[in-house]
């Protein structure tokens, strides 16, 4: 706990100065204007373009490590590590009119421990490359296809991240990835668009199989459920939304994270994931075809967004989100994850909780067969250019025996120049589970600090 509050001090002296050093004169309550895009215009009014943007998150981050956690061969308790949690480049424009183009390329979670592996992604990477056609005169009906991140489930399962409201998206929602997808992105056909007030997306996804993602394959387990190396079966996803104000973006599939107070937006949403024996167990004492039981893969989410000016005058806003997931991976199945773990490997399995991914390092059982709640809400203070911010992930997972699952994040934002140039700090405290003779038991908590600073273009 000493060398946490120690790593809590240097972040936010570190925060404080970099915020000073523009502090030098008293601002007006509105945000700067925000740089202009680099947009080269294929016609005269301009309704036809071409835009590049540019995208960089640098993580300052301490952790306090899960129990036995290696760090190159010796255990770690704490560690600090510096990366690079995205870095991206956007290629986009109305090249006709009724052609979209969009590409995205970079890379994610770069750090020391970064492996190459025998991963799907070779360092950076493309996560978008698709076409759309617009059917109608607006954006009534819109089909397109590529590699891409419209998807079913929520907002959070297809965020902007430029302008995320927490420092980081709530990974949990994106509920396949790097499993049967690319940081969220499949191969995919779909159909999307606004009717009035009514948002929607429908999508055909064509996943990656899963002996593609870079980690060690499992054999199927007869006790909870993993991911099929069977078989090919395609996706099938939806998202519904009633947008109840203002209306948002349908350009591309990605959902804005917070509008600053520059929109008001009250939005209810539902949707889903079903994939057809996607999954796979064991069924004890038999053999050959008898020997593997297959399971669907059945997840649906319901949601309501508000994202809407405070007092216009005094610049203040308000960001609020509530989601109720509810995930059906087949019996039992567990997932850890931990963004760009800092940690390499296990000294000793210590009692943990078996199920798919690393539980070592800044892990925890993210995904599961159960049931979750995420909320978040944050404020831009009047007159100042701070958002503080809190985030709640509760989840009742059936392989930790419904041992709740709760993970805090507090944060700040302080923002430069709006979103385009933005610092955020942030602590999360996540829980620890190891195996009792009486079941699942919550063993801990660790802590994690990060000072983030991010410039987009």
């Amino acid at each position: 706990m000493k060398n946490l509050l120690s790593g809590l001090f240097y972040f936010i002296l570190a925060f404080r100065l970099s915020a000073s050093v523009h502090d030098n004169t008293r601002y007006t309550v509105k945000m700067p204007a925000e740089i202009p895009p680099l947009r080269y215009n294929l016609s005269a009014d301009g309704k036809l373009f071409f835009q590049t943007t540019f995208l960089n998150q640098v993580w300052f981050r301490f952790n306090e490590s899960n129990p036995a956690t290696l760090r190159e061969g010796l255990e770690s308790e704490n560690t600090f590590d510096i990366g690079l949690r995205r870095t991206r480049i956007q290629l986009f424009g109305q090249v006709t009119e009724r052609t979209f183009l969009y590409f995205q390329f970079g890379q994610n979670n770069f750090n020391s421990q970064f492996n190459l592996g025998s991963n799907r992604k070779v360092a950076a990477f493309f996560h978008d490359a698709l076409c759309d056609f617009r059917v109608s005169n607006g954006y009534q009906l819109i089909f397109g296809g590529g590699l891409t991140i419209a998807n079913g489930l929520s907002r959070f399962a297809q965020p902007a991240i430029s302008s995320i409201m927490t420092m980081d998206v709530p990974v949990f929602a994106q509920s396949t990835v790097d499993q049967v997808d690319e940081f969220s992105r499949k191969l995919s056909l779909y159909a999307r668009g606004q009717l009035g007030p009514f948002d929607y997306r429908l999508v055909l996804s064509d996943p990656f199989p899963i002996q593609s993602n870079g980690q060690p394959l499992t054999n199927p387990s007869s006790s909870q459920a993993s991911f099929s190396r069977i078989g090919h079966y395609k996706q099938y996803q939806g998202f519904f939304q009633y947008q109840f104000f203002e209306k948002e973006q349908v350009l591309t599939p990605y959902m804005t994270g917070t509008y600053l107070g520059k929109k008001k937006i009250l939005n209810l949403a539902a949707g889903f994931i079903y994939q057809p024996n996607a999954m796979w167990l064991k069924n004890p004492g038999l053999s050959g075809a008898d020997s593997i039981r297959f399971q669907d893969m059945k997840l649906w989410a319901a949601e309501v967004f508000y994202d809407a000016p405070l007092n216009k005058e005094k610049g203040s806003a308000l960001s609020a989100y509530l989601g109720y997931f509810n995930y059906d991976y087949g019996t039992r199945y567990l997932r850890y994850n931990g963004i760009m773990n800092p940690g390499s490997g296990l000294a000793s399995t210590g009692g943990s909780v078996s199920g798919s991914g690393a539980v070592f390092g800044n892990a925890y059982p993210m995904f599961g067969t159960g049931q979750a709640m995420y909320a978040q809400v944050g404020w831009l203070l009047p007159g100042s250019r701070l958002m503080p911010y809190a985030s709640c992930q509760y989840a009742r997972w059936k392989r930790l025996d419904d041992e709740a699952m709760a993970v805090y994040n507090l944060g700040l934002n302080y923002f430069f120049n709006g979103h385009q140039s933005k610092m955020s700090l942030d602590w999360q405290n996540r829980p620890v589970f190891s195996e009792a003779s009486d079941g699942v038991k919550n063993s801990g908590r660790r802590n994690s600090i990060v000072l983030q600073y991010q410039i987009f273009l």
